[in-house]
């Protein structure tokens, strides 16, 4: 197994969630509910959404040229953004 992509993908995963909407929504769901179950909830839904991801990523991954990857790059990252402001923006 490659150490270097596990390292990798850990600190990127880490680094992206920490502070993010679903760290606040466990947060506070975990101050209503049992937090055991919470944190096995959310255990498995981190789980079930980045197998998703890794498994479409696996199968257009050799149809996807390295010129579209790159802009793919650009699309999510230009997406995520506007999500976030988008977030700030829109009333709770």
């Amino acid at each position: 197994m490659d150490l270097g992509a596990i390292v990798l993908a850990f600190s990127m995963v880490f680094l992206a969630e920490i502070g993010d909407k679903t760290q606040l929504a466990v947060f506070a769901l975990a101050t209503q509910r049992h937090p055991g179950a919470v944190f096995l909830g959310a255990i498995v839904a981190l789980v079930v959404s980045t197998a998703l991801a890794v498994l479409l990523a696996w199968l257009v991954g050799d149809f996807v040229p390295h010129g579209l990857a790159r802009a793919v790059r650009w699309a999510s990252g230009a997406l995520f953004i506007a999500v976030g402001i988008w977030t700030i923006l829109t009333p709770p």
